[in-house]
């Protein structure tokens, strides 16, 4: 979704220290595109599956598809899935069939499922604890503030965006104080929720470090030490 081609990106991402990268596909067309992009930069990894809002009239066939993408190496996670209903862009029942169906295919090929949920925590939640007891979950663009202990009760990975700089976001600084260090991530959610240093411009991955500085100034540690604790989290959960 960002602007600038996949290899500028991918080059400033690499200037400003990164080594890893995920991309996202989300519908069809950019699964494909994602696994392109992985396959021709080998520091990029995929996530592949239907975003809740596109998920209309999700079925056997669309999950075979997220089935098939998955088989690939460059591979790492399914997702994003989960329910959406601030926006609302697909039927909640279509949303709660393709989640159910992505988070017991996440089960059944052993990798961990990415969730997007919004305005939906108490369904998203209580999906999760029915349906992903053997999957590692990965919540995407942490804003579950207030469920920061159920998370951590069920070991899900908290990753925080860079909505977590702006200054009014306390909650989601409460939580980034809270949350155990194994179980933290970091993210970009390119090119959208630009930290506060660029904010209101299109986010990209090497504005990540801003994010990992703040977080690591909120949890009173040095960036470096922040960063050693994404990157084995991030290892050990993708396998990259």
């Amino acid at each position: 979704m960002c602007e600038p081609p996949p290899a500028e990106l991918v080059a400033r991402a690499r200037a400003a220290g990164l080594t890893r990268l995920a991309t996202v596909g989300i519908d069809p067309a950019s699964v494909e595109r994602a696994l392109a992009i992985a396959r021709e930069h080998p520091e990029v990894f995929a996530i592949v599956g239907r975003h809740p809002n596109e998920a209309a009239g999700f079925g056997p066939a669309d999950l075979a598809f997220v089935e098939r993408a998955a088989a690939a190496a460059e591979v790492r996670a399914i997702g994003e899935t989960g329910l959406d209903y601030y926006r609302d862009a697909a039927p909640r029942a279509d949303q709660r069939r393709a989640f159910e169906m992505q988070v017991d295919l996440a089960a059944r090929l052993g990798l961990p499922v990415v969730i997007h949920t919004r305005a939906a925590e108490e369904d998203t939640f209580a999906i999760l604890r029915e349906r992903a007891a053997d999957v590692q979950v990965i919540l995407h663009c942490f804003t579950a503030g207030g469920r920061v202990a159920e998370a951590v009760e069920h070991g899900y990975m908290c990753s925080f965006a860079g909505n977590v700089t702006y200054p009014k976001a306390t909650d989601l600084h409460e939580a980034a104080r809270a949350l155990p260090t194994e179980l933290l991530l970091v993210e970009t959610d390119s090119p959208f929720l630009s930290p506060q240093p660029v904010r209101r411009r299109p986010n990209e991955p090497a504005n990540v470090v801003s994010t990992a500085e703040w977080v690591a100034e909120l949890r009173g540690v040095t960036y470096a030490e922040l960063e050693a604790t994404v990157e084995g989290n991030a290892r050990r959960v993708l396998g990259w």
